[in-house]
């Protein structure tokens, strides 16, 4: 705080000392005022931010709605995409502002780099900026270009209308009266009427690919003084479809000169007059598509309307077509199909829609499963998309190449004794809702079962289980014998036989003699246990064939063990009197 004693006597430095305040006044004035306006701006930032929050929220809101809700809250997909526009927009209103901030602090805002390209078709008008001078600030000197910066932006024409103005002179005779002539007027799709077929082709563009309403045309056409009313463009639109039909029956029959057609179907709301609402009609698509599979006809695809979901609509659509339809799994199209003419072929996509729901409940590893096995199969055809169907048919049919097939050892091999050689098989197990696979793993000379699994996939693992666990109880064969199913080929499976050094054969196929024991065990499986319970759960059968297998093992006596069960022959082999068995040929003959 300045004191009065602390004032100098000397006017000159009293008036520069007060002159020194006032400007130290005005500063701060200055800066107040600066101050002020930054608060200012900030309480307006906060609210256009609190705003801008709460839009946000019912955006994220319509969005919980359409993900959580109940099916009547939940929003169409054009519903979702709006939201979606709105969420964009308002990022980038955000991103707009920081970048006004971040020029005004002078920090270069990042440069966005995954815009793309324009395409190349497109007009490319150029306009050059250029200096004024092109004399050098240092020196005077004549500037000459070293290189240019070139930058594209994408400019739009908005639509104009014009019109298009037909003269046809008419032409008489001097020489004599004959009736003038004049070329003859050119074909309109409305007699007498305002529009080109170019203008018809844009109101009928803008409504069914735009889906902009003919009201919504009216006002946009109004705007640059062109009056229509919505009743017109109406008149038009029917007029050019019944232009458009021969060509839509044309394009119909030419699809059904094909081979193959995809066929799906839809609803559509149809105006019911007098009733003041809508109904519901059905909206048929007959297309054909060969460019993924190495086609090298243009696609196509036809519209058909319907008012039901009759199977008499696909029967009347498709007279005369013949070859194979893929569909989903409407059951009209099975009407269709009866008539002979068509093979039906279900779709992927459908089928695998269901286990997809059940796999992400987190309920079903068999959903699961299904899942993999169906990802296997679009692997398999994204390699081979675009090649002819014999390429893409050798493609499907070629062993997977760890899937190795091994000969067959057992021809005239004299099968002597307990692990010599070992056989399997996968067998289907019915129950009375569904069924099951079983895998079983039998030594060749005794017959006794050594390990079985059941599974409800004929995926290898529970075959490679079943194997592992007659590894580890009756320690190793020298031969294992099984047929070329995929599970028996597999490298998980070979695997374990090749690190436990047993020799791998495998019968030829289709000869279901070359393992004709484990055929007889499957045949009395079935016949005095499976059949006569009919199973209702996985449980239950499990329980019913450890039963079944124990007493086959250890209380059924076999004719060609000399009257011993399974597990009798299997410790005392070596030791009966008959002295082993006879060669393999001679054993297969008998067993026949």
């Amino acid at each position: 705080m300045l004191l009065e004693a602390d004032l100098p006597d000397d006017p000159d430095a009293l008036r520069a000392m007060v002159i020194a305040a006032h400007r130290e006044i005005a500063k701060r004035e200055v800066t107040l005022a600066e101050h002020e306006e930054r608060i200012a701006g900030l309480e307006t930032a906060g609210a256009r931010a609190e705003a801008e929050i709460a839009r946000l929220n019912a955006i994220i809101a319509a969005f919980q709605r359409h993900r959580f809700g109940a099916r009547s809250e939940q929003l169409d997909e054009d519903q979702l995409q709006l939201a979606f526009e709105e969420l964009d927009a308002a990022l980038s209103g955000v991103m707009a502002s920081l970048d006004a901030v971040k020029k005004d602090s002078g920090t270069p805002a990042p440069r966005k780099s995954n815009r793309g390209s324009l395409p190349a078709h497109l007009e490319r008008i150029e306009q050059v900026v250029d200096l004024e001078d092109k004399a050098c600030a240092c020196c005077g000197g004549d500037l000459h270009i070293i290189g240019e910066d070139v930058a594209e932006r994408l400019d739009v024409v908005p639509a104009t209308f014009r019109v298009l103005v037909t003269r046809r002179p008419r032409y008489g005779c001097r020489a004599c009266e004959a009736a003038p002539v004049q070329a003859p007027a050119p074909a309109r799709i409305v007699d007498a009427g305002l529009p080109t077929e170019a203008l018809i082709a844009q109101v009928l563009v803008s409504k069914y690919a735009d889906h902009l309403p003919l009201y919504r045309q009216a006002q946009i056409y109004a705007r640059q003084g062109v009056l229509l009313d919505r009743s017109t463009l109406s008149d038009w639109v029917g007029r050019a479809a019944w232009w458009l039909t021969p060509l839509r029956d044309h394009l119909l029959a030419d699809l059904k000169r094909s081979g193959k057609l995809f066929a799906d179907e839809t609803t559509a709301p149809v105006l019911d007059p007098g009733r003041g609402r809508t109904k519901t009609g059905q909206l048929w698509a007959y297309a054909c598509d060969d460019r993924p599979w190495g086609g090298s006809d243009p696609p196509a695809v036809a519209y058909c309307y319907a008012p039901d979901r009759k199977a008499e609509r696909p029967i009347e659509h498709l007279a005369g077509f013949k070859g194979t339809l893929q569909v989903d799994g409407y059951g009209g199209y099975g009407a269709l199909a009866r008539r002979g003419e068509v093979a039906l072929a279900f779709c992927w996509a459908h089928v695998r829609r269901r286990f997809y729901e059940l796999a992400a409940a987190g309920a079903s590893p068999v959903a699961s499963d299904v899942l993999a096995r169906i990802a296997r199969l679009y692997a398999l055809e994204t390699d081979v998309r675009g090649q002819s169907p014999d390429q893409r048919r050798a493609a499907r049919q070629d062993p997977h190449p760890q899937h190795r097939v091994y000969p067959y050892l057992l021809s005239k091999l004299a099968i002597e004794r307990p692990n010599h050689v070992w056989c399997a098989d996968v067998t289907y197990i019915p129950m009375r809702r569904g069924f099951l696979y079983l895998v079983a793993i039998m030594d060749w000379a005794t017959r006794k079962v050594l390990a079985w699994r059941l599974s409800n996939t004929m995926d290898a693992g529970f075959c490679v289980a079943a194997l592992e666990e007659a590894l580890a109880r009756f320690g190793k064969p020298e031969i294992f014998d099984t047929d070329q199913g995929s599970q028996f080929t597999s490298y998980a499976f070979t695997s374990v036989l090749r690190d436990a050094e047993v020799r791998i054969s495998m019968d030829g196929r289709g000869r279901w003699m070359d393992n004709v024991f484990i055929e007889r065990l499957w045949r009395s499986l079935k016949y005095e246990c499976v059949y006569l319970h009919a199973f209702e759960t996985g449980s239950e059968l499990r329980a019913g064939l450890g039963r079944w297998i124990t007493y086959y093992n250890t209380q059924r006596p076999h004719s060609g063990l000399a009257g011993r069960t399974p597990v009798e022959a299997y410790r005392r082999m070596g030791q009966s009197d008959h002295g082993g068995h006879a060669p393999h040929d001679l054993m297969i003959k008998q067993a026949a």
